[in-house]
C-alpha cells in the first residue's frame, strides 16, 4: 500500500513540474547579522508590547476537557499521550496565582497580556454555565486594567469540553453553533473590559496535529477529515465575528484569529522534486488560509489524499486584524519516502532551539510580509523559544525584534507583539520539558524567577 501511495505522489508531482517553473520562489534567506546594530531597535511610540499564555498551559484544574481527558489515555500501543507520562495537573496555577503574574507583567512593562478562557470551566456541561468561572476571567480583566494592563482574550486554544468533543467538535459544521453560544456568553461578561478578541487560536496547527500526526487529541489520522475539520474552523470564525459584531458592543470590539505562518521551504531549491513538495505543503498550511481570507475560496489538497475546495464567501469580511504567531520554518526533502519526507528538518547554518526547529528571524520578516495580503492591521499574538538552558533567548529576542522593526520601517502595518510565554508552561504533547517563559517555574514550589536573557525583552519594552 505505501509503495503505491509513493508512486502515485510521485506522479503527481511529475504532472506538476511545469507548475513549479511558473510559481518558482526565491531561495531562503538569510541576512549578515555582522552588519546588524541589534543594540538600537526602534518601535513606533504607541506599539503595544505584550506577553501571552493560553487557559489549559497555565491555570491547572481542568479535569473535563479534551486535553484532560488526552492526557489520562494513552495510544493503541500502550504508550503515554503526553511526553514521560506527564499531566498537565495544577500547571503554574495560573488560576489562583494571577494577581501575582500581573505583577510580574508590570515587572517587564508590557501593556497587553493575550490569554485564553476556558470553555471547560465556563460550560462544564452543555447548557450549563458556571457563573463562578465566568466572574473569575471578569477578576482577572479588572485587575489587569487596574495595573495598566489591556487584556486581550482568546475564544479556543486547542482546548474544549469534552462533552464537545464526544459530539464530533470542529468535525461537524452543525456543531460550530455552540462555539458560538459560548462565544456570546463570553464576549457579554468581558465586552465592557475587552477591546482585542482572538477567536481561533491556528486552527491549521491545530488541525496537522489532530487529525495528520494523531499527537494532538482526537488523535485521528485521516486526510480528509483533517481538511473538513480546518474548513469548519474558518467557518466558525466567521460565525462568531458575524455574532459578535450584532452584539452590544461589537462596534467597538477588534475581531481577529490567529494565523502561525511557518514557511515550508525546499531543503535544496536546485531540486525540483524538493520545491514541489514544500510549495505543496505550504499551500495547505498557509495558502488556504490566505486564499480563504483574501478570496472566500477554501482549498486544501495533497496528491493522492486529499483535495476539498469550497466557498467560505464572508471570510474577507471578517477581520478586524489578524494575529500573527511566528516561531520558525520548515525544511523539506523529497526522499521518494513520504513518511521520510514530510519530516521536520533544518539548514546545516541554522542554530537549532530546544524545539524541532530553528532560529530564523529572517522568515518572520517573510511572515509578516506573506500575511500582509490580507490588508488587516497585524498584531504579533506569539513568538519565543524553548530554551531550558537559557543560553539564546537574549539573542532570539533581539534578533527576532528587530525582523519586527525593520517590517514596520519597510511599511508594514504591525501594532503589537506578544511574546510567548510569560512564564514556562506545559507544552502540550510535549509535557513540561519545553522551557518558553520569560520567567522560569519552578513546578515543585511555584516559584517564578525572571531569567537572564528574558531581560532583553524587558529593555527593549522599556526602551520603546
Amino acid at each position: 500500500m505505501k509503495t503505491t501511495v509513493r508512486i502515485l505522489a510521485i506522479l503527481a508531482l511529475i504532472y506538476l513540474i511545469p507548475t513549479a517553473y511558473l510559481n518558482y520562489t526565491e531561495p531562503v534567506e538569510h541576512w549578515d547579522w555582522d552588519e546588524i546594530d541589534l543594540n538600537d531597535i526602534p518601535f513606533p511610540e504607541n506599539f503595544i508590547w505584550g506577553v501571552a499564555s493560553a487557559a489549559h498551559q497555565v491555570e491547572g484544574g481542568h479535569t473535563s476537557n479534551n486535553w484532560a481527558d488526552w492526557e489520562n489515555t494513552s495510544f493503541p500501543d500502550g504508550s503515554p499521550h503526553i511526553a514521560r507520562g506527564e499531566k498537565c495537573g495544577i500547571a503554574c496555577d495560573h488560576w489562583n496565582r494571577y494577581p501575582e503574574d500581573i505583577k510580574l507583567m508590570q515587572e517587564l512593562g508590557v501593556k497587553s497580556y493575550r490569554f485564553s478562557v476556558s470553555w471547560s470551566k465556563i460550560m462544564p456541561q452543555q447548557g450549563v454555565i458556571d457563573t463562578a468561572a465566568l466572574l473569575h476571567y471578569v477578576d482577572v480583566c479588572d485587575s489587569l486594567l487596574m495595573a495598566g494592563i489591556q487584556p486581550m482574550v482568546t475564544l479556543h486554544h486547542f482546548a474544549h469540553p469534552m462533552w464537545w468533543e464526544e459530539k464530533g467538535a470542529f468535525e461537524k459544521e452543525e456543531n460550530i453553533q455552540d462555539f458560538v453560544d459560548f462565544s456570546e456568553v463570553v464576549f457579554n461578561a468581558l465586552k465592557g473590559r475587552v477591546t482585542y478578541w482572538c477567536t481561533l487560536n491556528e486552527p491549521a496547527v491545530f488541525v496537522i496535529a489532530a487529525y495528520f500526526d494523531g499527537n494532538f487529541p482526537p488523535g485521528k489520522q485521516d486526510p480528509k477529515l483533517a481538511a473538513e475539520v480546518l474548513k469548519n474552523m474558518y467557518l466558525a470564525h466567521v460565525k462568531v465575528y458575524e455574532k459578535l459584531k450584532t452584539l452590544p458592543g461589537g462596534d467597538r470590539a477588534h475581531i481577529g484569529i490567529v494565523k502561525n505562518m511557518h514557511q515550508i521551504d525546499p531543503m535544496n531549491d536546485w531540486n525540483l522534486f524538493d520545491r514541489l513538495l514544500s510549495r505543496t505543503v505550504n499551500q495547505g498550511f498557509n495558502g488556504s488560509f490566505i486564499s480563504t481570507f483574501t478570496k472566500g475560496k477554501y482549498k486544501f489538497s495533497f496528491p493522492t489524499l486529499v483535495d476539498l475546495e469550497t466557498d467560505v464567501p464572508n471570510a474577507p469580511y471578517s477581520l478586524d486584524f489578524v494575529g500573527l504567531n511566528y516561531y520558525s520554518h520548515n525544511a523539506m526533502d523529497f526522499s521518494f519516502n513520504l513518511d521520510e519526507a514530510l519530516k521536520t528538518r533544518m539548514y546545516p547554518d541554522e542554530t537549532p532551539t530546544d524545539m524541532d526547529y530553528t532560529m530564523y528571524p529572517e522568515g518572520f520578516y517573510r511572515a509578516i510580509k506573506e500575511i500582509s495580503v490580507l490588508n488587516k492591521p497585524i498584531i504579533i499574538t506569539e513568538n519565543g523559544v524553548a530554551d531550558a538552558d537559557d543560553d539564546m533567548r537574549g539573542e532570539f529576542i533581539k534578533k527576532y525584534l528587530y525582523a519586527v522593526s525593520k517590517a514596520i520601517e519597510d511599511g508594514y502595518d504591525v501594532r503589537g507583539y506578544h511574546y510567548w510565554s510569560l512564564m514556562d508552561n506545559f507544552e502540550w504533547n510535549l509535557g513540561y520539558d519545553e522551557r518558553f517563559g520569560l520567567y522560569e517555574v519552578d513546578f515543585k514550589t511555584q516559584k517564578r524567577t525572571l531569567r537572564e536573557g528574558s531581560k532583553e525583552y524587558q529593555r527593549i519594552v522599556k526602551a520603546n
